[in-house]
């Protein structure tokens, strides 16, 4: 963790001195402001994964004489396809216009969100999509 820690502190560090130098360029707010926030968006997760690298054991991907076998773990099963995610992102992506159009159409926007989060929890309290049987 302690190499994600170095690179993140780095990008921060990077976009954090081109701010300051931009703005004594430029003397333009918005983009100086900008460039010194993405630093502090490099600055965060780093300064996180650095804390954490010093409380926690050492990984095997932070020593150089580590072996590919001690890297190795268990590979968990992937969620298998589901029609739910792609039903709330439209539920959401029409909330999004009903901000445009108005707020009738928030009514069966909020339906579908209500009607993926159920689907959701329902497939997810039952075991999963049901997969087609292939027996003839």
């Amino acid at each position: 963790m302690k190499v994600e820690a170095k690179l993140l502190l780095a990008l921060g560090l990077f976009f954090f001195l081109m701010g300051v130098a931009y703005w004594f360029w430029s003397h333009e707010n918005a983009g100086s402001l900008m460039l010194v926030a993405s630093g502090g968006l490099g600055f965060l997760p780093g300064s996180y994964y650095l804390w954490w690298s010093n409380r926690m054991r050492e990984r095997a991907s932070d020593r150089d004489d580590a072996t590919i076998a001690e890297g190795a773990g268990v590979v968990e099963t992937f969620p298998g396809s589901s029609i739910w995610p792609f039903t709330l992102g439209m539920g959401a992506f029409c909330i999004a216009l009903a901000l445009v159009f108005g707020t009738w159409f928030g009514i069966p926007a909020a339906g579908l969100v209500i009607w993926a989060l159920l689907g959701a929890v329902n497939e997810s309290r039952r075991g999963g999509a049901e997969q087609p049987s292939h027996h003839a």
